[in-house]
């Protein structure tokens, strides 16, 4: 499966990016708890070098608990901030603000030293599309301002929030990078609706997430679409969404099976929560 998705407002927006990072004092960079390494834009270590890093997991409503301890713990253990947020809840998201302080702590003294007490400090918010960052915006300004969907590509201009107590936001459209050089990468993006489904044969993604929910979530699989895993399959992605269609009865003419069917169910299902609290990428 050949993934590319790269429209022209990225290249755009990285350069502006580069610009930016000029101007703030620190990066919060948000990404889905269920695919923590994978949902992060590997240029950002370029364009962010040197600025100390938050890391939000955000979705964590979504992602097991205890996978999502174990991404905090590796993101801590390479120099980042980190807090778990549900963003769509406002669950965390009020650690934020403490956050950003605790990791601007020594430049906040400098400044205090200098008489600049009060000083708002300045973080550049990005992410890549669809990880719930606008959404994670709005919830730290407390009122809808950052314009949020749920789908990827909605937010096209950078702009600048002031918070209450002190901080200033920079919120970037979400960007991707221009090539994914390993197939998986494309594959967990498109699961979890970072790429647009009209640019995906959604019966070959289906089959990739079921055979992911396979080796990850065994159970809620079986118990949700009452499939048996085969001892032996070349195939078992194809299979386990037949067993599934064939079960929800979604039958063509002829006694066929509509697996494209089952594949958007299954997609939406997984995206929605209703299998449960999975996380698809370990540590």
């Amino acid at each position: 499966m050949n993934i590319q998705w790269y429209p022209g407002h990225m290249t755009k927006t990285r350069r502006q990016m580069a610009e930016y990072i000029k101007q703030v004092d620190a990066v919060c960079e948000v990404v889905d708890a269920r695919i923590p390494q994978v949902s992060r834009n590997p240029d950002m270590d370029q364009i962010a070098a040197g600025k100390p890093r938050l890391m939000v997991l955000n979705r964590i409503d979504l992602a097991d608990p205890a996978m999502t301890a174990a991404w905090a713990k590796h993101f801590r253990a390479q120099g980042m901030a980190v807090i778990e947020t549900d963003s769509r809840a406002g669950t965390g998201t009020q650690a934020f603000a403490g956050a950003v302080r605790a990791l601007l702590a020594d430049k906040i003294a400098a400044w205090n030293e200098k008489g600049l007490v009060g000083k708002a400090v300045r973080v550049m918010v990005v992410g890549i599309p669809n990880v719930g960052k606008s959404t994670f915006i709005n919830r730290i300004l407390g009122r809808r301002s950052a314009k949020a969907a749920d789908k990827p590509g909605v937010t096209r201009g950078s702009q600048w929030f002031r918070v209450e107590n002190g901080i200033d936001l920079l919120d970037t459209p979400g960007i991707l990078w221009p090539k994914f050089d390993d197939e998986r990468v494309g594959i967990l993006l498109a699961c979890t609706g970072a790429i647009k489904d009209d640019i995906l044969d959604v019966e070959t993604l289906g089959c990739r997430l079921m055979e992911l929910l396979a080796v990850q979530a065994p159970q809620a699989i079986a118990g949700r679409y009452g499939v048996v895993m085969p001892e032996e399959s070349d195939f078992l992605g194809y299979d386990l969404l037949q067993q599934a269609g064939r079960r929800r009865g979604f039958l063509l003419r002829g006694g066929e099976i509509d697996t494209e069917r089952m594949a958007r169910i299954l997609l939406d299902e997984f995206r929605g929560g209703v299998l449960g609290r999975i996380t698809l990428e370990s540590v």
